[in-house]
């Protein structure tokens, strides 16, 4: 390899590596957010849960709280629970989502889940 090629991959190598970072953390972020998807869904669940078996809403609200842990205090969470057995009680979870990357302009979601379970007592 002579020195003209070597300059040459070295100027190449620094062109190509912002892309490949760029790519890389917008990868981690997608996958940061699926995670929080996933906790969003399993929080709706223990809430839904919760209601299907205590008359009392707060309950529920408490134990999605506690399933999203810090990120709990943030959510907006909203339960309908019917008096009647064999009803359905739905729980839906709203949680705003701050992207952490500033490449992509640190823009905001609001990741959303709902979850169901009938009413047991």
């Amino acid at each position: 390899m002579t020195v003209d090629q070597r300059g040459s991959a070295v100027i190449e190598f620094a062109l190509v590596l912002p892309l490949v970072l760029a790519l890389m953390l917008g990868l981690v972020e997608v996958a940061v957010i699926a995670r929080s998807e996933m906790q969003l869904i399993h929080a709706a669940r223990e809430g839904a849960r919760e209601a299907a078996v205590s008359p009392d809403s707060s309950r529920a609200v408490g134990a999605t709280r506690t399933a999203l842990g810090p990120a709990g205090s943030r959510a907006r969470i909203s339960v309908a629970r019917p008096a009647n057995i064999g009803e359905t009680a739905r729980v839906s979870v709203r949680l705003p989502y701050r992207v952490a990357v500033p490449l992509f302009g640190g823009f905001s979601l609001e990741l959303h889940a709902t979850a169901a379970m009938r009413v047991e007592r």
